[in-house]
């Protein structure tokens, strides 16, 4: 009975540091990515209780275009941005990519030239 104990607490640890290493891998597609993105952009919205309408009088953006984004997470870059502008989140836009961990030395040697 204590061997059992033992093994299954050593299983356990095995588990949790697996799932610690597999959480700093990515294990989703671009669409999935996008439709994320899409969700937070709306929750936004939401939250504000801006319209589709609305927004899109307010962004520039056609209302098929917020509405088809909200949906599938389809847009343009250029339509991302106005919609972001709007809802005041531009800043998070310039700060995208700002503070990207270099991958490794070469990256550091690269950049310094």
């Amino acid at each position: 009975m204590h061997i059992s104990l033992v093994v299954q607490i050593i299983i356990l640890n095995i588990t949790v540091i697996i799932n610690r290493f597999l959480s700093d891998f990515i294990w989703e597609t671009p669409e999935e990515l996008d439709l994320k993105l899409a969700k937070r952009v709306r929750n936004i919205r939401k939250r504000r209780s801006i319209s589709q309408q609305k927004l899109s009088e307010m962004s520039g953006v056609s209302y098929g275009s917020i509405k088809r984004f909200e949906s599938t997470g389809q847009i343009s870059l250029l339509a991302l941005t106005r919609i972001a502008t709007a809802l005041d989140l531009a800043d998070e836009l310039r700060n995208l990519f700002t503070q990207v961990p270099y991958k490794d030395i070469s990256e550091v040697i690269r950049e310094s030239r």
